[in-house]
């Protein structure tokens, strides 16, 4: 066994591991940190990652093309917080942010009402995605 989940009744629950089982998550982690990072850094490789994007976060498809390169380069720096400072909570915000604009896009009467101005406020022309 590699780790045992306690249940709490007063708090959060919690993990008992191994350290050994530790450090391999975390080389795990790092592994695909940097290999996501180093994919990205070719436009060959960028492509492909946008190309599979789909296939692990299937709202990406209401995303623009440079929309998910942004989302791309957020993940990756997201990857990499986690994996140098030990703090995983950016890379779930970044899914969750992400995810929530390709909900707005996905529908566009919602799109619209977001994106008009706001009743005798003057902000120059919203731009439609």
């Amino acid at each position: 066994m590699r780790r045992v989940h306690i249940r709490r009744r007063d708090g959060e629950d919690l993990y008992l591991t191994t350290a050994q089982h530790d450090r391999e998550r975390e080389e795990t982690a790092s592994v695909v940190a940097h290999l996501l990072a180093a994919l990205v850094m070719s436009d060959e490789g960028a492509r492909a990652v946008e190309r599979a994007l789909p296939a692990v976060f299937s709202w990406t498809r209401h995303l623009s093309a440079g929309e998910r390169r942004e989302f791309v380069q957020d993940l990756v720096d997201a990857t990499k917080d986690a994996v140098d400072l030990d703090v995983h909570a950016t890379l779930h915000r970044v899914v969750a942010e992400w995810r929530a604009t390709a909900r707005i896009l996905a529908d566009p009467a919602l799109t619209a009402r977001l994106t008009r101005p706001l009743p005798d406020e003057d902000h120059g022309e919203v731009l439609a995605p």
